[in-house]
């Protein structure tokens, strides 16, 4: 077990953490329709945002601003109500909206966000800044990054996990030599660059950063003059950094060691921005022995309390197949599965499931209501939804297309308070 060694009098206090949650999450279709990504529902009871905030506050990182601009009522209503933290402490976790404060435009990009909100960043005088994502599942104990960026004397140091570089091509690929010092960073290459010593292996950016803060501000400066940037850290701050001979480096978060974890689920990390992926990654934490796993109490995942009684399962009329039963699933408080029939499923509080219906391998959100004899597969249905009795989802996929919609990987998502007739 890697142990992270901070060395004294470095100070967590000193570092300010600046999450970017603003983006439209456009690809998640009608689950981003009325909310922004990283609110998006996650694990039964949990949003997104939750995980990566869990990582930070798990870290002894307490001073994080949230950046938003897209749909944020709901994750600005979430962070206030569930992410309290002391103020006896200095401690925080706020949002910034996109407020125009340097002129009469909105967010262009995730570094003009960071420059437009400076303000934030002078008014603490941090001797470090992490910038990092809104909207990946993964767990990491961001210490461990910040006590690399120290000894390596870094001046920007950038997360990256290794993909195989088939894989790499989706991504923004980070090419460095035998000490880890970034030489170029690409951007979606056919032909991404070798890691080194690994020739099938390549080093897919994570998005996640950490700056010396006088670094971060001037390149912020200077990127923010070029008509022809497209404000973005990966495709133009790190490049700029990198040709200005700035010291940047590349932490590989396989390295990265989370206390109660074990060994092969360390590295775990998905980028759920499409609706299969993000199916995919609520099915990842039912498995026997989940790669992402809830149930680490040294590493919990936090969020706001809730006082919804203990789930409820009901009937056990085995001659008539009524009976309330779930298996490999995660029900969460509140729900209540009165005869009717779980399997692979993932339900958030206050579901009701009603005799003789059959749920498999979908995910419910909020005060779902399934009908008896409904059955449902490979679905995601939003919240405030109540499905009649006998309806049938997931089973045709021609007849769902013509009212819902349906991923490439044939998953079928009913919106919120959709009508179903």
């Amino acid at each position: 077990m890697r142990e992270t060694k901070l060395r004294a009098p470095f100070e967590t206090s000193r570092v300010l953490v600046m999450i970017l949650a603003g983006g439209e999450g456009r690809r998640l279709g009608p689950l981003t329709s009325d909310r922004a990504k990283p609110a998006v529902p996650f694990g039964g009871r949990y949003r997104i945002i939750d995980i990566v905030l869990s990582n930070f506050v798990n870290s002894g990182l307490h001073k994080i601003k949230i950046l938003t601009q897209y749909k944020s009522a709901s994750l600005d209503e979430h962070i206030a109500r569930a992410w309290r933290l002391s103020p006896m402490l200095d401690n925080f976790i706020e949002t910034i909206p996109a407020q125009q404060r340097t002129g009469k435009s909105w967010f262009k990009g995730s570094a003009d966000a960071v420059y437009q909100t400076q303000h934030v960043i002078t008014d603490e005088s941090p001797t470090h800044v992490g910038i990092f994502g809104g909207d990946h599942v993964y767990k990491m104990d961001m210490r461990q990054m910040l006590d690399e960026h120290l000894e390596r004397n870094a001046e920007v140091t950038v997360a990256a996990i290794p993909v195989p570089r088939k894989e790499a091509r989706e991504f923004g690929v980070i090419e460095a030599d035998a000490n880890g010092r970034i030489i170029a960073f690409h951007e979606k290459v056919a032909d991404p660059p070798p890691m080194p010593g690994h020739p099938d292996l390549a080093l897919a950016s994570m998005g996640n950063y950490i700056f010396n803060t006088g670094n971060l501000l001037d390149a912020l400066e200077q990127d923010a003059k070029n008509e022809q940037s497209a404000h973005d850290f990966g495709r133009d701050i790190i490049p700029y950094l990198v040709k200005n001979g700035k010291r940047a480096f590349v932490y590989d978060f396989q390295t990265n060691r989370v206390p109660g974890e074990d060994e092969g689920s360390n590295a775990y990390w998905r980028d759920i921005g499409t609706i299969d992926a993000y199916w995919a990654a609520q099915m990842d934490l039912i498995s026997v022995q989940p790669a992402f796993n809830l149930y680490n109490q040294r590493w919990p995942i936090r969020t706001a309390m809730s006082h919804d009684p203990p789930a409820k399962f009901v009937f056990r009329d085995e001659w008539n197949a009524r009976v309330g039963i779930a298996t490999e699933s995660l029900v969460s408080l509140g729900c209540i599965i009165s005869g009717g029939r779980i399997h692979r499923s993932v339900l958030s509080n206050r579901c009701r499931v009603n005799s003789f219906s059959h749920v498999e391998e979908s995910v419910l959100f909020e005060n779902v209501v399934i009908g008896r004899h409904a059955k449902i597969r490979r679905a995601i249905i939003d919240k405030d939804v109540e499905v009649p009795s006998g309806a049938e989802i997931g089973y045709n996929l021609e007849e769902d297309r013509k009212r819902w919609y349906v991923s490439e990987g044939g998953i079928v998502v009913i919106p919120k308070r959709a009508k179903i007739g």
